[in-house]
């Protein structure tokens, strides 16, 4: 069996040998990859989040958004490059950490990139900026005096690693708002966020010190309470459990943003169904159902379909069913563990005995499975992994209430419809808690700037500072030129 190993994190102003390291092992095809993770005490993470925070205010506080992204664009067009060394180690080694098929992450990784050249990062800016200015200097505010943005004064993250490079979305917004960052490492993917870290620095060295990334063992002992100590700002991705300890553990004045468990669904209005439509609209849901295997907060659980078309919702559950084993022979589904073939298992088996008209398509050990009731059921999770419900329904508006139920799992919502009923529909879904709707093909891979669980980006990271008109009438009779 072939050994690699490849040391992870990114820790300025600290020797490898002043730091204890911990062995991440994965296996894949006859290959070990040993992932190096440095552990850290109290006092070395203390000191690490000051020399971040100095070197923030020396070089990153001081530089204009327009070249910050300008910086940000030469980092992601190297990771665009096939040929980039950086590039080339993401698509040899993030397959073996996730266990994804290879090209499923290389074509993830060149979507998810293309989502951060400097086009899409200025309109990322204004989305959440009438005036991206305030970033950079008090500007004028429409009810007089002035106002100005300033970022968090240490921002730390803390990753998930159910999808690769996740770690890049939350990166690229503390750079934009100029904080000083230290992200925590995801045990699952614990490479690219300190891959991205050295790539900043030989593209901009001023920026080498302004970021930081390291690790700890799953909630973390004194070290991880020595960084939230020092944090104003803490923006965390994983379980709801662990997002909910993650709380308690921080002083009452630290800023918390929480991106939890969500459920995605999906929406076939009959004007999708007819016998052209409908095979391309399942094949863009296998699609959705495929990347990254469910993984992100995005992926569909369940798709309903309304009847009354050509093709009925029994038929569009046979199209997904035969799309998703086309997927399997070119994206093969990673393997599983055994508790995670167990949920599926477990999964399949429930709806066997569901004893409502459930029913499951395809062969029971497919890596896929697609469940189709003809009756209206509850939006729940399914067991991930490619698994997929199909419900027929009389009218997509029946699914409201269904949806709104689940109001505090909401979030991505797919839909094939006419014009019409997509702004009705995104009006009577945005009441019941949905906070981004996409066409079907799209699900898992969200724009630029999309309002992530409906709030904003950057604005959550920053505070306002407002000179008031009252304090700007007040310094002019004590200017030189005051009569």
């Amino acid at each position: 069996m072939t050994v690699e190993r490849i040391t992870a994190g990114y820790l300025p102003g600290l020797r490898e040998d002043e730091v204890q390291w911990q062995v991440l092992p994965f296996e894949r095809e006859g290959l070990t990859l040993e992932v190096s993770v440095p552990v850290l005490t109290a006092a070395q993470m203390q000191a690490l989040a000051q020399r971040v925070r100095a070197a923030a205010n020396r070089h990153l506080r001081t530089m204009a958004v327009a070249d910050i992204i300008d910086v940000l664009d030469r980092a992601i067009a190297r990771l665009l490059d096939r040929s980039d060394p950086y590039r080339r180690e993401a698509e040899a080694w993030l397959p073996v950490v996730s266990g994804y098929d290879a090209d499923m992450v290389r074509l993830g990784l060149t979507g998810f990139f293309k989502t951060f050249r400097a086009p899409q990062l200025r309109r990322f800016v204004a989305e959440d900026f009438a005036n991206p200015a305030v970033l950079d200097g008090f500007q004028p505010a429409p009810k007089g005096g002035a106002v100005r943005a300033f970022g968090p004064d240490l921002l730390v993250h803390s990753w998930a690693g159910n999808v690769p490079a996740l770690s890049l979305w939350s990166l690229v917004c503390g750079l934009l708002v100029k904080a000083p960052a230290i992200g925590k490492l995801a045990s699952a993917e614990p490479l690219f966020a300190g891959w991205f870290a050295r790539l900043l620095a030989e593209v901009h060295p001023p920026l080498a010190d302004c970021l930081a990334v390291v690790w700890w063992s799953g909630a973390g002992g004194e070290e991880a309470d020595a960084l939230y100590a020092q944090a104003d700002t803490v923006l965390a991705y994983g379980g709801n459990q662990t997002l909910a300890a993650l709380r308690q553990r921080l002083p009452v004045t630290t800023r918390f943003l929480p991106h939890g468990h969500k459920l995605g669904f999906g929406l076939v209005g009959a004007a999708a169904l007819d016998t052209l439509k409908a095979p391309a609209v399942a094949r863009l849901a296998a699609w959705d159902v495929m990347r990254y295997d469910q993984q992100g907060c995005y992926s569909p659980h369940v798709f309903y379909v309304e009847r009354g078309a050509p093709v009925p919702p029994r038929a569009f559950a046979d199209y997904l069913a035969a799309e998703l084993a086309n997927l399997q022979r070119r994206f093969a589904r990673r393997p599983l563990a055994l508790e995670e073939g167990t949920a599926v298992a477990r999964w399949q088996q429930a709806v066997e005995w569901a004893g409502d008209g459930q029913q499951l398509l395809g062969p029971v050990d497919a890596p896929w499975s697609v469940a189709y009731s003809d009756s209206l059921q509850p939006l729940a999770p399914t067991a991930l992994y490619r698994t997929i419900a199909v419900v027929g329904v009389d009218s997509l508006d029946a699914v409201v209430p269904v949806a709104a139920a689940q109001r505090d799992y909401l979030q991505t919502a797919g839909i094939a419809v006419a014009p019409e009923e997509l702004y009705r529909l995104a009006g009577l879904l945005g009441a019941a808690g949905v906070t981004r709707v996409s066409a079907i093909g799209s699900m898992s891979m969200p724009e630029a700037g999309w309002h992530h669980d409906g709030r904003f980006n950057l604005i959550d990271l920053v505070r306002m500072t407002e000179i008031e008109q009252s304090a700007e009438l007040a310094a002019q009779p004590f200017a030189p030129y005051s009569d």
